[in-house]
């Protein structure tokens, strides 16, 4: 039987704490995990120990084959092993090496002093060291301590790791191994040694043949069912892998339609403001249109009177005098037009036309400058905008 733990198993909130006290320290006498992993440490760790309470987490010192020695994590105790009706528990090691958990842990068989391990065996070497599938095919993160016992347990219950050693003493109780339900009362053997539970390292001479082909047909087939499954799951997480990617290019693309909607709906608002200042302006010039259609007519019934300068009436001194700066301004602007194309047909000379041009200048910036200086002075009594006609065409004038 495997003998009971030196020290007391401990309850799940006292494993909790522990792992949080080993996980969470710092300075040299951390453990050698990275910062992102100690969490998915500690609820593999939580998961196992719930799952099977026999193994328990502690730290202890790992030799690797170069001779460097660290501070680990390890699950240490029993897994329960089904084998020929009977439940054995079969001791075990799990370290959870510095690359866990992107890497799988290493494990051995821990025999006691009764045990000894099966040789040749398919995943025990002789050293102890157990390799199965599971751990041959460790995918990060969806593999989990576990899903590694429980693969375990199945491995070794179709080929039992262990097996007792043969004792002299002719009617000895046979060794069970921490065995979870009673066996029936062994038979002794024509030597006087007891049957072991795991059976001997070679087959007995009375096994069924069939029965022999029987379980290495199911053992193959379990294999290549476990085969297809990690080549099925490596395909869809490839394929998951593809949509993510392509869920990626539709969200960055989602992100670039957003985008340029708002900015069309932006475009649409400044439009519509727009509009409505244009429909403003129109109502407005539709008004002073309606309002001096009459005087228009009557105008033209009385053309031979017509004073061009009674035309309009300002309404206040600042607005007659932009009047008569604009126009002058204007009138001056017209006056250089002409004079530039007497001087191109030659009908004035260049030094008379140099003195005219310098003169009119001259008058056309102080008109321009009393211009700027009444519109300044009308920004600041904020009068109505008055409505001017110049030239047959309507100029729209804020003072």
């Amino acid at each position: 039987m495997v003998p009971p733990p030196s020290t007391p198993s401990l309850d799940s909130q006292q494993i909790q704490q522990f792992l949080s006290s080993v996980l969470s320290q710092r300075g040299p006498s951390s453990l050698p995990y990275t910062e992102d992993s100690k969490w998915l440490i500690r609820q593999h760790l939580l998961s196992l120990t719930s799952r099977y309470p026999s193994l328990q987490p502690k730290t202890a010192t790992f030799t690797h084959n170069d001779g460097r020695s660290v501070n680990l994590l390890q699950a240490d105790g029993t897994i329960p092993m089904p084998y020929q009706g009977v439940t054995y528990n079969i001791p075990i090691i799990i370290w959870l090496i510095e690359s866990y958990p992107r890497y799988p842990p290493v494990v051995y068989v821990n025999p006691t002093r009764d045990m000894i391990i099966k040789r040749p065996h398919p995943h025990v070497s002789p050293s102890g060291l157990v390799s199965i599938p599971y751990l041959q095919n460790w995918i990060y993160p969806s593999s989990n301590l576990v899903d590694l016992v429980v693969n375990f347990c199945s491995a070794f219950s179709h080929d039992p790791p262990l097996y007792s050693q043969r004792r002299s003493n002719p009617n000895p109780n046979p060794p069970n191994y921490g065995q979870q339900q009673q066996p029936p009362p062994p038979r002794v053997a024509a030597a006087g040694y007891p049957p072991s539970p795991y059976g001997r390292a070679q087959p007995s001479q009375t096994e069924d043949a069939a029965e022999v082909y029987r379980r290495n047909a199911v053992n193959k087939l379990v294999e290549m069912v476990h085969g297809d499954i990690i080549k099925m799951r490596k395909e869809r997480e490839a394929e998951m892998e593809g949509l993510f990617s392509a869920q990626g290019v539709l969200r960055k693309r989602e992100e670039e339609v957003n985008k340029g909607l708002k900015e069309m709906q932006d475009e649409k608002e400044a439009l519509e403001q727009q509009l409505q200042v244009v429909l403003m302006s129109t109502d407005v010039l539709a008004g002073w249109v309606r309002e001096n259609e009459g005087k228009i007519k009557n105008l033209g019934n009385n053309n031979d009177n017509v004073d061009v300068d009674e035309v309009f009436h300002c309404a206040d001194v600042l607005s007659k005098q932009m009047l008569d700066c604009t126009a002058a301004d204007l009138a001056i602007e017209d006056v250089v037009y002409s004079l530039d194309k007497a001087l191109q047909e030659g009908a004035v000379p260049f030094d008379q036309y140099l003195r005219n041009v310098r003169l009119l200048s001259r008058e056309q910036f102080f008109h321009k400058a009393t211009a700027a200086k009444v519109r300044a002075a009308q920004m600041q009594a904020q009068p109505s905008p008055i409505l001017i006609m110049n030239l047959g065409s309507l100029v729209d004038l804020h003072w």
